[in-house]
Parts: structure tokens; sequence; C-alpha cells
């Protein structure tokens, strides 16, 4: 009887658990093709400019490119959507333009599927795996995801489009009570990338991992994908709308549709190369041209024939890219095969890249462009430029909009780098909070300053800043850096000072003729031995970058050397009278009577 029971019991919760299981979730459902904001990332084009919300050329290129690249500009190569949201759940319905959702040596998932990639509060990137259906509308179910990190501010998503096929129509949906916040498309110019089947994604086994978009990702960038399967030919029609996009760089990978196969003559291929170029180079004559070999067959070494089609092309790529450094064309950089440098195992068929081919693809262009770009990192984890969003009281990305739009509009004298000390201190963008706005408004307003100071940021967040334009466009006369202090927890005092010595030659680097003022981390509760010692090693650090260095901190400390519990309204944070005291002893190291050129 007992058994019978028990037996009873488990039933019964077995079927509640099932039956709770299959309780229907209510969704609230986002097209981001209808959205008030510009929500696709990746276009050179948008708005009335396409055909379709999820084009790659606009309408017009119809008439002047073949129709062979018309049609392949169809597919959502490298379109990207970035939204945010606090859920457990997404869900992605759309329907394809291609009823053959596969090829021979491509998934589905990749010709035809989506990628979830969601943010964590320290920058990092983390997938999501979906649970997807094919048919006449396609289904990605995201389920079980944990909604918030510590820092409880939801996630960044950013969904991949199909490698392979059109979207004709898509919606993002998220249980009802959710908010679901589009995210409009970054305003740093993009990479743009001209290229064969191998930049639009074949033969990746899902969209995030094309190695356009592993690169997006690495660099943190936009990226527009101008990639045409079998149809990137440097034509000159295709070349003009490359150069409509105001871009970072320009890529041109178009070799490996130039074999002699093509039945393109080599001097009409070392001709494009040359043309193509110097078109870009004419229209946009400060924007970097990376011109790329082809990366081999990787059964180039058992196949002679195979071996010369890429050997033949590479040799017109040399002599093409000499001709332009002896006619003086600047700005042109090579991306040769050696660099690429692909093993055995990194390609499907022996042309198109495996998943491990595509990340070889992307080390290889992230380390070329990070030179380009001038934005190199370093092994440490102070030394790789991260976004955050740690801080509950702002958004990050909304502020360092406002930053730039502030530079451009107002461009400052004297900036102020840091974490919260330093936003919460005072200044515009105004802060939700200001802990010290007499001194600010008093001493430092005058003298043409402007904050940049980001809540709970640590090194690697203002090297990212720095990387992306919050020192660019304008002369400053000086660059006071206050950062540090949250690395206290998570680094060594050499990771720490390492970071800040890479961050200060990036700092010199954008602003050539600023003094840069390295100001020692100040003390705080139960950690004032460990700072005394870090600001030590800083000050000998500035010695060897030509920076200056200055100890304001010095006036929170009482003569046993611990703070002053006064000045501070946490033992961290300054409070009115604390940023008084900074403030006078700061100013003598702050240039006031610099005029400018």
């Amino acid at each position: 009887m007992k058994k019978k029971l028990l037996l009873c019991l488990v039933l019964t919760c077995t079927e509640t658990l099932i039956a709770l299981a299959q309780t229907p979730v209510d969704y609230v459902w986002w097209n981001p093709a209808k959205a008030d904001v510009s929500a696709v990332e990746g276009q050179g084009w948008t708005g009335k400019d396409l055909l379709s919300p999820y084009d790659r050329l606009p309408a017009m290129a119809e008439k002047s490119v073949r129709k062979e690249v018309w049609n392949l500009s169809r597919s959502s190569a490298g379109l990207m959507i970035r939204f945010r949201a606090s859920t457990d759940q997404v869900v992605v319905r759309y329907v394809v333009g291609n009823k053959q959702q596969a090829l021979p040596h491509m998934p589905a998932t990749g010709v035809s599927g989506v990628d979830l990639y969601a943010g964590n509060s320290d920058g990092d990137w983390l997938w999501a795996a979906g649970k997807y259906t094919f048919g006449d509308t396609i289904q990605y179910r995201f389920a079980n995801l944990e909604p918030n990190d510590s820092y409880k501010r939801g996630r960044e998503y950013r969904l991949f489009l199909p490698l392979y096929n059109s979207v004709q129509w898509l919606e993002i949906g998220v249980p009802k009570g959710v908010t679901l916040t589009p995210l409009p498309v970054r305003p740093e110019k993009p990479v743009v990338i001209y290229g064969t089947s191998i930049a639009q994604g074949a033969c990746a086994s899902r969209p995030g991992m094309a190695w356009t978009s592993i690169l997006s990702r690495k660099l943190d960038r936009p990226l527009i994908n101008l990639g045409f399967s079998g149809n990137g030919r440097l034509e000159k029609e295709v070349v003009d709308l490359v150069g409509q996009v105001d871009a970072s760089v320009y890529v041109l990978d178009c070799l490996p549709n130039l074999i002699a196969t093509v039945g393109i003559k080599p001097d009409e291929i070392k001709t494009r190369i040359l043309e193509s170029t110097k078109a870009l180079r004419q229209k946009r004559p400060a924007t970097p041209i990376l011109l790329v070999d082809h990366a081999g067959y990787t059964d180039g070494n058992i196949n002679p024939i195979r071996q010369q089609y890429y050997t033949d092309v590479n040799t017109l790529m040399q002599q093409a890219f000499t001709q332009l450094k002896a006619e003086g064309v600047n700005g042109v950089y090579l991306l040769p095969k050696s660099q690429i440098n692909l093993d055995m195992d990194a390609m499907v068929d022996g042309t198109h890249p495996t998943d491990l081919g595509m990340q070889q693809y992307a080390d290889a262009y992230e380390k070329s462009l990070r030179l380009i770009l001038n934005e190199p990192v370093g092994d440490l984890s102070t030394m790789k430029p991260r976004t955050q969003y740690r801080d509950g009281s702002f958004d990050w990305e909304i502020r360092h909009r406002e930053v730039l739009a502030r530079l451009k509009a107002k461009p400052p004298r004297i900036i102020f780098m840091g974490n919260s000390i330093t936003h919460f201190w005072g200044g515009e963008p105004k802060a939700s909070r200001v802990n010290g706005g007499d001194s600010w408004n008093n001493v430092l307003e005058p003298l043409g300053a402007q904050n940049l100071g980001y809540g709970w940021d640590r090194v690697e967040n203002v090297l990212w800043r720095v990387y992306h334009g919050e020192l660019d466009g304008y002369k400053a006369d000086q660059v006071v850096l206050m950062i540090g202090t949250n690395n206290l927890q998570l680094n060594t005092d050499a990771e720490i000072v390492a970071g800040l010595k890479f961050l200060i030659q990036a700092i010199k680097s954008r602003q050539p003729t600023a003094e840069v003022l390295m100001v020692g981390i100040f003390p705080r509760r139960n950690g004032e031995a460990r700072v005394a010692t870090i600001n030590d090693a800083i000050a000998r650090m500035t010695g060897e970058t030509n920076a200056s260095f200055a100890q304001p901190g010095s006036v929170f400390l009482q003569p046993d050397g611990k703070i002053d519990e006064s000045l501070f309204s946490d033992g961290l944070h300054p409070n009115p009278e604390g940023y008084r005291r900074l403030v006078g002893a700061l100013k003598p190291f702050l240039k006031e009577n610099v005029k400018r050129k």
C-alpha cells in the first residue's frame, strides 16, 4: 500500500512538472526592420536606399552590377542585430527567400541559420546555443539563459543573420513583461571587406563563425561584409559602391575569384588590383587599404596545378603592391599568404574554410588590422580593450556616445580619464549623481577640462575608449589619467603598472603634443599600504614613458597613514570636502596658461 501511494505521488508530481513545463509562454515580438532606430548593423546603405531591409547593396546597384553580384547581395551575410534584455529566453522566427536552406558542403545552420551571442558586464562574449526548426518559417529558441550577471543591467545580445540566404522578415520574441531595448547601429566607421565566398562565410557551421563575424567581435567594431560567392572580382562597378561607404579600413580580398580558371588574363588581374586601389584612394584619400593574398588551398602541396593557381595570382599581387608603393600611393598595406598561414585541416574542400580555418583567418586579419588601426593588444587583461556594464546608475554605451558628441561640439583643453571617482566629480555630460560639483565648476571648468570618467572603469576599459574615438579629432594640452583602483581586486601590482604603461603609450600616439599626467591611485580604506607600494612603481614607470606623475591623494591620509574617513563617503569615493582638498592638491600640476596654437 505504501509503495502504491509513493508511486502515485511520484506520478502526480511528474505530471504536474510536465504540465508546468508545457505551460505556454506569452511572447512580445519585435521586428527590427520596423524599429524607430536603425538596428541592423553591417550595412553601408539603409532605409529608402534599400530594396529590402536586409540587403547588402543599395537598390540602385541592381542596374550597375552583374546579375550574379546583385542576387548574392540579397543574402544577409555579415548583418547583425543588437538589443539589450534581461531574459531567460529568446525566440527568433523568420522566413528566408531561398528554399534551398543548405548546401552540399555547408550546413543549414550556416546557410540559413542565425547565431546569438550575449555579453557580460566585463565586456566578454558568451555564445548561446539554440534549438532550431527549419521549414517555411525558421525558428530558433534560446532557453535557460542566465538573464544577468551580478550587476543586474541585462545583457547586450548580438544576433548574426544567415550567410547564404536572404531574410524576408524576422521577429525577435521575449516573454511578456521583459523589456527588450533595441540598440542603434554604432556610429564608428566600419571595416569594409570586399571579397569572395570565403568572406561571405563559406563554409562556417553558423553565422557567428564566419571569419568576418569573428573579426568584428575581436575588434569590437562595425564590419560590412561585401563578400560575393564566386563573384568577388574587383569590378569597377562594385569598387565604386565600396567607396561610397566611409570606412575605417577597406579590405580587398578577391584573388580566389581571379585565378586562371575564371578566364581573366594576368595583365587584367594586375590592372584590376591597381585601378581598384587607386579608385578608393582617390575617393577616400586618408582611409587605409589592405590588399590580401590568396590564402592558398590546403591540397596545394599534393596538387601542383592548384598550387600554381594561387602562386600566380599572389605574384601578380606582389607586383601590383610594389608598383603602388613606387608610385607613391600611400596608406596601402598587404596581408601575405604566409601570415594567414592556414594549416592542413583548415578547409572543407581544399578551398572553403572550416570553423578552424575561419578562426585562423580572423586571427591573421586581427593582427594586420590592429597594426593599421594602431590598436595593439597585450598578453595581460589590463592590455586588452574591453567595454563594461558594471555600474547600474548609468548606461556605459550611451555615455560613450554622449562624450563623443560633446568632444566634437566643444573640444577640451584638459582631459580627465578615470573611473567613478572622476565620473561623479562633476562636469558634462552630467552624471546621475555629482559629489564634487563646486570644486569642478569653480576650478576645473574654467581650465577647459572635460570629464571622461566612467563609473567602475578599469585600465582596460579606458584603453577601449582610447581606441574608439575619445582622443580623436581634436588637440588637447593635457590628459590627466586617474585609473587603476578597480583593478586592485583582480590584478597584481605588476599587471596594473604594465597596463598603465600600455595605456599611456596609446594616449600618446593619439595626442602626441599633450602632456600625460599620471595621477597616483588614491588611498582607500584597508588598502593604504598596497596603494603606497604600487604608486612607487607607477612613479618609476612614468619615467620610462616620459609622462608626468602626481600624488595628490596624500591629502586623504592622516599622520598614521590611514585614510581620513571624514573626507570620504564610503572609504573610496571622496565627499564634497574630499574633492575640494583633492583639487587644491592637483591644481599646481594642471596646465593653466598653455596657449592654443
